[in-house]
């Protein structure tokens, strides 16, 4: 029997814990740091009960960790929808932050185009960046879609050998279900154009995930190593209905300057040099 009296005396106090900092008014428990009651009295019909609450502090760090949460969901929901729309991992991370020369044509084309993207969208205006190899076509074009991600707008960045990949067999009856899904991103971004070497049933297709985006008057980017002249002149009929289309949507935006490939490899080489120096 005094066992249970002791078990029993243990759970009540248990029960009736005050934190040191906490003190007793009108009967009611209050936080020792906000001074907000703890406690509180409830009406269920004629029964009044005293009930824990909330103090302030509390309620404070609660909403805290809730808003923390929501954040983190914010956010891994971003990641998930990043790697959706820009399929190369690298090109994720490229944004104008990372932008050494913001004051370059290319760059000022981009920026504005984020800046004025329900403008370009309504006029179905896309652009077409054009030049050397490693010059920066890609990174200004990833920026755009980063930015636009951002905002949770679909964009979907790929390449020519992506889409081929991804292409359905010809009797496979899901060839129009496969070019009708990129209708679904406002933006579509094809990634150094003119590298292809596909059959002319493939570039047929390529034509009709363009041609598509025209009819509906959704807006295109392209980057390649073509010079516009030679877009605009094609050597294949097949090729030729690609880039009329893109000629048709795309304002031409020249990239100019040395290769960055170029350079940071030059770099590294002479970082490599320096710390074999001697073997």
């Amino acid at each position: 029997m005094n066992d249970l009296n002791a078990v029993v005396e243990a759970a009540s106090a248990k029960a009736a814990h005050v934190d040191q900092e906490d003190y007793i008014q009108d009967g009611l428990r209050y936080c020792g740091k906000c001074h907000t009651p703890k406690q509180c009295i409830m009406q269920f019909g004629p029964v009044k009960k005293k009930m824990n609450c909330l103090c302030r502090c509390e309620y404070s760090e609660k909403e805290k960790a809730r808003s923390e949460r929501k954040e983190r969901q914010r956010f891994e929901e971003l990641q998930r929808f990043k790697r959706e729309c820009i399929q190369d991992n690298a090109m994720q991370c490229w944004n104008f932050e990372a932008d050494i020369a913001p004051d370059s044509k290319p760059m000022r084309y981009a920026r504005r185009y984020v800046e004025k993207w329900e403008d370009m969208y309504a006029e179905n205006l896309g652009l077409c960046f054009y030049g050397g190899v490693g010059t920066g076509k890609s990174f200004a074009a990833a920026c755009i879609a980063n930015a636009l991600v951002a905002k949770r707008i679909p964009v979907m960045m790929t390449n020519f050998s992506r889409i081929v990949n991804g292409m359905p067999d010809m009797w496979s009856g899901e060839r129009n279900a496969y070019i009708e899904s990129f209708n679904r991103y406002k933006l579509l971004i094809i990634d150094d154009l003119g590298t292809e070497r596909g059959t002319d049933y493939v570039l047929e297709q390529v034509y009709q995930i363009i041609d598509q985006r025209y009819k509906n008057k959704q807006p295109l980017i392209v980057t390649t190593n073509l010079t516009w002249q030679e877009i605009k002149n094609a050597e294949t009929t097949a090729m030729q209905r690609i880039y009329d289309r893109i000629v048709e949507m795309c304002l031409p935006v020249q990239v100019v300057g040395n290769s960055k490939r170029v350079d940071t490899n030059r770099e590294k080489q002479t970082k490599a040099k320096a710390l074999f120096r001697g073997c």
